[in-house]
């Protein structure tokens, strides 16, 4: 299980990408911040495809819901892995998760 960067891509389920923030700076791997909690939540999502009359495309990220590591962290938060997972405001609500497609990095791995 890799860790999670703030160059990762984080999709809706529609596929719409979150855009992901890191509180931190100074822990990175090759250049880019790993992300901690809660960085994935709150989180505006762009290209939902997912829109209609009675259809709401995801714009933001819920809380996360799984992903992550109790027992690794940085400045106290919770540092992100690649199981990420949690919900987004769209529609059908409470049935649209979002979740890492690419880390962002290989390098660095964590056992659940």
């Amino acid at each position: 299980m890799e860790l999670v960067l703030e160059r990762a891509v984080v999709k809706c389920g529609h596929d719409g990408k979150v855009v992901n923030v890191a509180r931190q700076s100074w822990v990175k791997v090759d250049g880019s911040p790993v992300l901690v909690d809660d960085d994935p939540e709150g989180r505006s999502i762009v290209g939902c495809p997912n829109f209609g009359a009675t259809m709401k495309p995801c714009t933001k990220t819920l809380k996360v819901s799984k992903g992550y590591r109790d027992w690794i962290r940085i400045d106290g938060h919770r540092m992100v892995g690649n199981d990420l997972d949690g919900l987004t405001d769209g529609t059908v609500p409470g049935t649209v998760h979002y979740g890492v497609r690419d880390p962002g990095q290989r390098f660095v791995g964590v056992t659940p």
